[in-house]
């Protein structure tokens, strides 16, 4: 097998995929797949909707240069000249919390039909331990008619893009490598090495990489699982968690976690994967279980914590005006997937149709209305600072409340003497 990489497919064009395709293109000729025709006519246009990408760079890498560029298609034929291909496509779980591995079987279906023989597969969708050889490597040698360790090979490596960070970029963390054989990880040191500035790590196996990905977003989900359980149980001791929090963090060796709510396509939906692989493993992980359990029950805690405020400041609830500022999953960011806000629209509606969400920063199509701006002096009866965004904490948000009116902080981030209630 050679180490030589001439051309390299990326599966996938999201908040994972796109910007790997990018720092690749600066030194290979890539090419993009997308199956959403929209995504690459924007990304050609030079605008990536997840603000990842700026369109400086994008005009830089766009198009085959001698040995580098970037062709971004819905036409899977565009990739049959590549020798690599990357997969970073959406692993979600359904609405019963079973893991969907769908679109990772779709995508090894195109890779099936275009790849030759000692093309390298290297996938970096989170999944459960094992499911890269039980899931993909058959659908792989399904439809290319090669046989797996012989006449092509497969890598993986979890992705560990943070979205919305601009500090912790792809080129600035520690990478995980694994691969099937050692001259395939050989080669897959020299692709991600060379827009990698920090280290890269080689897993002992493909399973141990995965399981290594999946642990790291279920080790923030127990831990904060934990904080929300200690803001329930200080809550009704009546003591301010975060002032419990902030003392307990002058402890060298405590670890600063904030209660909240936890959504997204990571920490919300990975640990899914282990607990599945688990129960048919034989055992239910209870810790992992348990803090899912607490943390998808947040949205119904705060809402009833907001009604109890509500009704000792005497504003009646019922039909009542309600204003929550945030809609997306995380501060400064655009993406939406797995917003827990969708929960705390869905319980207040039970008392009241005049619920408003403000979010500027939503630029993409939502199952709720989301305002751009705020109405015109309009006045609500009770406010969620769901999200802190930075334009939200430069806001007079009490001016937007009646006289007996609520301001509730999910975040914790408002000065204490202005809010009514905080997590």
């Amino acid at each position: 097998m050679s180490n030589i990489i001439d051309q390299i497919g990326v599966i996938g064009l999201g908040y994972v995929g796109a910007p790997l395709a990018c720092k690749l293109a600066t030194k290979y000729k890539v090419v993009g797949f997308d199956v959403n025709p929209e995504r690459v006519e924007e990304l050609s246009n030079k605008f990536d909707r997840t603000l990842e990408i700026p369109e400086e760079e994008l005009s830089e890498i766009l198009g085959f240069k001698a040995n580098s560029g970037l062709l971004v298609t819905s036409n899977e034929n565009d990739l049959k000249e590549c020798c690599m291909y990357i997969v970073s496509v959406p692993t979600p779980v359904d609405k019963d919390k079973i893991p969907n591995l769908i679109y990772l079987e779709k995508a090894s279906e195109v890779i099936g039909r275009v790849m030759c023989a000692n093309d390298i597969v290297v996938y970096e969708s989170t999944v459960y331990p094992g499911a890269t050889e039980e899931v993909c490597v058959p659908v792989l040698e399904k439809f290319s008619g090669m046989k797996f360790n012989k006449d092509f090979f497969v890598g993986y490596s979890p992705e560990r893009i943070n979205p919305g960070d601009k500090e912790n970029t792809l080129e600035n963390i520690n990478k995980i490598i694994s691969a099937s054989n050692e001259a395939t990880l050989d080669t897959m040191e020299s692709v991600y090495g060379s827009i990698i500035n920090k280290e890269l790590h080689r897993a002992s196996s493909i399973k141990v990489a995965e399981a290594a990905k999946v642990i790291e977003n279920i080790q923030r989900d127990v831990n904060i699982a934990l904080v929300n359980e200690l803001a329930i149980i200080f809550g009704r001791m009546k003591i301010d968690t975060m002032d419990v929090i902030n003392a307990a963090a002058t402890k060298w060796n405590f670890i600063k976690y904030t209660p909240g709510l936890v959504g997204g396509h990571c920490i919300g939906v990975d640990p899914y994967y282990l607990i599945r692989k688990s129960m048919a493993c034989g055992y239910l992980p209870h810790i992992i279980t348990g803090s899912r359990r607490l943390n998808e029950k947040m949205p119904a805690h705060i809402v009833t914590k907001l009604i109890k405020r509500m009704n000792l400041k005497g504003c009646i609830v019922k039909d009542a005006s309600y204003l929550i500022l945030g809609f997306t999953f995380k501060d400064n960011c655009p993406d939406v997937r797995n917003t827990k806000v969708v929960d705390i629209h869905e319980l207040l509606k039970e008392y009241s149709n005049d619920i408003d969400i403000y979010d500027p920063w939503v630029d993409s199509k939502t199952s709720i209305p989301i305002l751009k701006e705020l109405i015109k002096g309009k006045k609500y009866d009770a406010i969620i600072l769901a999200v802190s965004h930075d334009c939200f904490l430069e806001m007079p948000i009490r001016d937007l409340l009646n006289e007996k009116g609520v301001l509730y902080d999910i975040k914790s981030v408002l000065p204490k003497e202005i809010v009514d209630e905080r997590l």
